[in-house]
């Protein structure tokens, strides 16, 4: 368990995930550092008394590019001298048929919700390297895996992304002191959730059918969305700190959160070995005749 005050460079804190995470962290006794693209949309969390002295705002922009990321989260380090624990919250979906968004539409998704994780990662690394300690905690999705559903592929694609860089980046940090964890969150009721504009850049008429009912279901999920974003985050936390729900547990390097996450999960991993399984034999049947 962590008895030291921790602080926590967070990104995308202006609304769900991101804001419920720095109260949870301040609620700790620990020191935020929270990060967003426009500073007004987070002023009131400096501005809450109790949080006076613990909380400092940053305006960055995780697509903005890794020489600007570098400085701006060396700017960070400056405001209590260090950062224990990065958690790459921002991100964004852009929801669309992959046919009519093609290439562009996966750059775009693939900006913030990828290339701005290893970006900023990349630069507090040095700095968790030379304090010979730190946690970067990365926020992907249930839809890594749950990955059949019109609309969804440049959103899927990219949290698959992620799931796979954060497992290499655990084994390349490892030998530094640094964690990673990976947080996989099924669907909760935070206030964007779903309520993405459908991107349709080049529209044809033979996906009008599938492209309506996707936008129709889109519309009416977020009503039916059971996860509670705050008690999520008070998750995330209790792992990072060793606290609460993970005292005296091993440190998870998955941390899965959602009765969907677990339902996604596990029928994913059902297809994949009924598959392994009725192929085994031809799975095993390509190597090299035994001389």
């Amino acid at each position: 368990m962590s008895s030291q005050q921790l602080v926590w460079l967070i990104t995308g804190t202006s609304s769900g995930f991101g804001r419920r995470l720095v109260q949870s962290a301040l609620s700790r006794g620990d020191l935020v550092i929270a990060s967003a693209r426009c500073l007004k949309s987070i002023q009131d969390l400096a501005e809450c008394p109790s949080h006076q002295g613990r909380v400092r705002l940053l305006e960055l922009d995780v697509s903005s590019g890794s020489k600007n990321i570098k400085h701006q989260v060396d700017i960070a380090v400056g405001f209590f001298g260090r950062i224990d624990v990065l958690v790459n919250n921002a991100g964004h979906a852009i929801p669309n048929i992959l046919e009519e968004g093609g290439s562009e539409c996966l750059r775009k998704q693939f900006e913030v919700n990828v290339f701005g994780v290893i970006d900023m990662a990349n630069a507090a690394a040095p700095h968790m390297r030379a304090q010979g300690s730190g946690t970067i905690v990365n926020i992907g999705s249930r839809s890594a895996w749950k990955t059949e559903i019109a609309g969804i592929g440049p959103y899927s694609a990219s949290k698959a992304a992620i799931h796979a860089l954060t497992e290499t980046l655990a084994a390349e940090l490892a030998q530094f002191n640094i964690r990673v964890l990976l947080v996989a969150p099924g669907a909760f009721r935070t206030e964007s959730a779903y309520k993405q504009p459908w991107v349709s850049p080049n529209p044809m008429p033979e996906y009008a059918t599938t492209r309506n009912t996707s936008i129709s279901r889109f519309n009416g999920v977020r009503d039916t969305m059971r996860g509670d974003p705050a008690k999520a985050m008070e998750v995330v936390v209790d792992v990072v700190r060793g606290e609460g729900v993970a005292r005296g547990r091993e440190r998870p390097m998955y941390l899965f959160l959602g009765e969907d996450a677990e339902v996604d999960l596990r029928a994913k991993l059902g297809k994949i070995t009924k598959a392994l399984d009725d192929w085994v034999d031809v799975t095993r049947g390509v190597s090299f005749d035994s001389t």
